[in-house]
């Protein structure tokens, strides 16, 4: 529990109720480990609000204490579930990330195109309204097929059925146990792409994924078999609207970069997002971006906006 704490107040330390807290630490997680081992543990009701991250998001936030739960728990699950997780999955996964999957994309562009010697295509997809509409009973039995402690499915089952926005439905997004929980529930996905219907590019970040090949009606034809399989094992749909097959030297928009021929790009509204946002306190991450695509006028602006 001290060891999840370290983690948890990580980046929060100037946060008072991280700070009330850790003002009487020893005594609380005393406490908690006690409620723990004794089963007596009860999760709090969930803290609701929006932000604007570029689109609207609902977000539920737990207590300080909840939230040091999921961090426990979320020590000991990620590498027992991690080492399944096919490698091409990007999010919330330590040594992935946004960057790893850019690179990784450009690496199977030139695979497929053959060193951009011939044409290939992308497709590209998104889960409506992904994590609102997980199935919770469906993501238990999935979580039990590796985990048998009935101690430690007790503790799952505290935390999944904790979000009642909607019957045995959907994951609040500010829990950490749901970027872990999200991954093992696409899993299944991810599996039945690459050993069902045997693609070898083909790359996920949460819940959007592109498949890359050389033949345009193939790809088209693999889109109801991914919807049939979504409907029928996971309850999900892919977005009708967010369902796009490019050329690839026309560039593949994903994850906030445009990936071209030789070269890669800052996508508009990124870049626009950046300027409106750029401060003295965040410009260095701002620059490192840059830093991953030809972005040379940006980073002008950038310094330019500064001073």
């Amino acid at each position: 529990m001290l060891l999840a704490w370290q983690e948890f107040k990580r980046g929060k330390t100037k946060k008072l109720e991280v700070q009330k807290y850790e003002f009487n630490l020893e005594r609380n997680l005393f406490y908690l480990h006690e409620r723990l081992k004794n089963k007596t543990y009860f999760h709090s009701p969930y803290k609701s609000f929006y932000i604007q991250d570029p689109r609207l998001r609902h977000i539920h936030k737990a207590s300080v204490e909840d939230r040091l739960v999921h961090q426990a728990l979320f020590r000991v699950l990620y590498h027992h579930f991690d080492k399944q997780f096919i490698f091409d999955s990007y999010s919330c996964r330590f040594r992935k990330g946004v960057h790893p999957a850019i690179y990784r994309l450009e690496k199977f562009v030139r695979k497929a195109t053959f060193n951009y010697q011939k044409s290939a295509f992308a497709l590209k997809c998104d889960i409506k309204k992904f994590f609102a509409n997980i199935d919770q009973p469906i993501l238990l039995s999935l979580i039990k097929k590796r985990i048998i402690d009935p101690n430690v499915i007790w503790l799952i089952k505290k935390i999944i059925f904790s979000f009642v926005e909607r019957p045995n439905k959907g994951l609040p997004l500010g829990n950490v146990t749901s970027q872990l929980f999200s991954n093992i529930y696409l899993n299944e996905l991810d599996y039945y792409i690459k050993h069902n219907l045997k693609q070898k590019f083909y790359l996920r970040y949460c819940d959007d994924f592109i498949i890359l090949h050389h033949d345009e009606k193939y790809l088209k034809s693999l889109v109801e078999p991914i919807n049939s399989f979504l409907q029928i094992k996971l309850k999900l749909f892919l977005h009708p609207n967010k369902i796009t097959i490019r050329k690839l030297r026309q560039g593949i928009d994903f994850l906030g970069y445009v990936t071209l021929p030789h070269y890669r790009i800052i996508r508009t509204k990124t870049k626009q997002r950046i300027l409106r946002l750029v401060n003295n306190k965040n410009i260095a991450s701002y620059l490192g971006i840059c830093c991953h695509a030809r972005a040379h006028n940006l980073e002008q602006s950038i310094i330019n906006k500064i001073g």
